[in-house]
């Protein structure tokens, strides 16, 4: 006989049992099985919603022709051969296992295509988009599995072609006359080329700024493919809120964060979880997420899962107990209050820059009113870069086939990249985020008084631009004392005796997806917050 049924969480014995699913009757809207917790009951809701209304929607082919096309007109150029190589699978060192497949940026915006071994190029001239694809042996779809076949490939990307990878060699040999041009984004990237005839000119510079410029405006199938991404993450966020009184560990937070994504086809993060509590909470990049939650005052869960490779970055603030103590009360509104003046603001033509600033005037305006911050007008402290003692990273950056998205031929904020030397050289480096050091707030306070727009390098808002706000408050120890408490300059408009209050908060940080809209904005990312946040938690028992 068959049945239905479901593996579900018993809490009280932590351990699974085999819930029996019973059709509802006519009219019973219900999909949740009996006899569940009310978090349970929660997570199958949103799990039903989920999949009920439109994240599985078909919504058409990949729009690689779209993309492909908007590169060359940033290339500004009539001819050409553009060509790109897939990721090909990798293995660890010495062993034959390897990490699981990430497919490389800029090759999937001209494509589509999630899988290994492929290629792309577009003739420019003559508007030809062709995808190059392996073929897989039999014996090798005995262990593995096959890769999508070319007809495959025709139906689910908006290509001119498809073909296999092993004609690429004749297609050059056939395609590249004496004195075209190849635009590739590395030398190492470079084809070989045995049988052209004649010179051809490798461009190796101009491709990738072409292709940046071009990620920045998302095409309407992109901004569905991040909406469906922040849809499942924030659902992800809440299944998280109605479970939280019974958590006891960092981890659990990253166990069922992940577990939803993973059970609606979000298979990937964007990014390693952040579920850090307490102390924790003031490291932006903790990821160990392996301590007690017992004793902490707030956790930080800064989680947002891939949809078909497009990112998502949400953070939420949660008070561990289900109540703000009154450290952590005070310093979430005011995190609250810059970032919901700052989304308010968001529309076409806007610098984006100005909304960074606009959250320090409300976080040195905040903290002299709670009296962390003392012995000087606000103008004064925000004149000396003070602020960024407790705020000290950029306010947002671009969403889209990277977590932190690439943002073209401008900067949304120009700081120092936090890389591997940046810290220490104040050199731009490899980065997850901007750090707004203080002398970098000093310089833009300076601009928002004396420059006047064009603002050179400082990007500006426009239509279909997917971008974060995401401010915080952090009460990083040795941070602060290193580089503000030792620094005379700093250390007068600071009030230690007040801080020490807060250091037990850690951190606080709220951060959703804006979509940039024809004459405003729209918040892509619904997970709850503020009182919403409360009433959820403390709904769950």
């Amino acid at each position: 006989m068959d049945f239905d049924h479901d593996l579900v969480i018993v809490d009280e014995f932590d351990a699974l049992a085999i819930e029996v699913k019973v059709p509802p009757k006519h009219g019973d809207s219900s999909s949740a099985p009996a006899g569940l917790t009310a978090a349970d009951k929660e997570k199958a809701r949103l799990k039903q919603q989920l999949n009920d209304a439109w994240l599985n929607e078909k919504i058409g082919k990949f729009p690689a022709k779209t993309h492909a096309q908007k590169v060359a007109k940033e290339l500004g150029v009539q001819n050409g051969l553009i060509f790109l190589p897939g990721q090909t699978e990798k293995l660890y060192e010495y062993s034959d296992m390897g990490p699981g497949f990430r497919q490389r940026r800029h090759f999937y915006y001209l494509s589509g295509a999630d899988f290994p071994g492929c290629a792309v190029t577009y003739d420019i001239a003559r508007d030809i988009l062709i995808l190059w694809i392996p073929y897989t042996d039999p014996r090798s779809a005995l262990w593995y599995g096959t890769t999508p076949s070319i007809e495959e490939c025709k139906a689910a990307y908006a290509v001119d072609d498809v073909r296999h990878a092993a004609g690429l060699e004749r297609f050059f040999s056939r395609t590249l006359s004496p004195g075209s041009t190849l635009f590739v984004l590395d030398p190492d990237q470079t084809p070989k080329l045995t049988n052209t005839k004649g010179v051809v000119h490798i461009d190796t510079a101009k491709l990738r700024p072409a292709i940046e410029a071009a990620r920045v405006i998302k095409t309407d199938y992109e901004v569905a493919m991040i909406r469906r991404a922040n849809a499942v993450s924030s659902a992800a966020h809440k299944v998280v809120l109605c479970r939280l009184k019974k958590l006891t560990n960092e981890r659990e937070i990253e166990a069922i964060f992940r577990g939803f994504c993973l059970a609606q086809g979000a298979k990937r993060q964007s990014y390693p979880v952040i579920a850090g509590s307490g102390p924790n909470a003031g490291t932006l990049h903790y990821d160990a997420n392996n301590e007690p939650l017992a004793g902490r005052q707030v956790v930080v869960l800064d989680a947002g899962a891939e949809w078909r490779c497009y990112a998502s970055d949400i953070t939420r603030t949660i008070p561990v107990g289900g109540k703000f103590g009154p450290e952590a009360q005070a310093i979430y509104l005011v995190v609250e209050r810059m970032q919901n003046e700052c989304i308010q603001r968001i529309k076409p033509g806007v610098v984006y820059y100005t909304l960074h600033l606009h959250a320090c005037i409300v976080a040195v305006t905040e903290l002299l009113r709670l009296g962390i911050l003392h012995g000087g007008t606000a103008a004064e402290i925000f004149n000396k870069g003070t602020v960024a003692a407790f705020f000290p990273h950029g306010l947002g950056h671009h969403v889209g086939l990277e977590v932190h998205d690439v943002s073209g031929h401008e900067k949304l904020i120009v700081g120092w990249s936090v890389g591997s030397s940046a810290a220490t050289n104040n050199r731009p480096g490899p980065s997850k985020r901007e750090w707004m050091s203080p002398e970098m707030l000093s310089i833009m306070y300076r601009d928002a008084v004396t420059v006047r727009p064009p603002y050179k390098s400082r990007q500006t808002l426009a239509k279909n631009m997917v971008v974060t706000v995401e401010p915080g408050i952090y009460f990083c120890r040795e941070y602060i004392k290193a580089y503000f408490l030792d620094n005379p300059l700093h250390a007068k408009y600071i009030n230690t005796k007040v801080l020490d209050k807060y250091y037990d908060v850690g951190g606080v940080r709220i951060e959703d997806c804006i979509l940039v809209t024809e004459d405003g904005y729209e918040n892509l990312t619904t997970a709850p917050k503020g009182e919403e946040m409360i009433r959820v938690i403390n709904a769950s028992g």
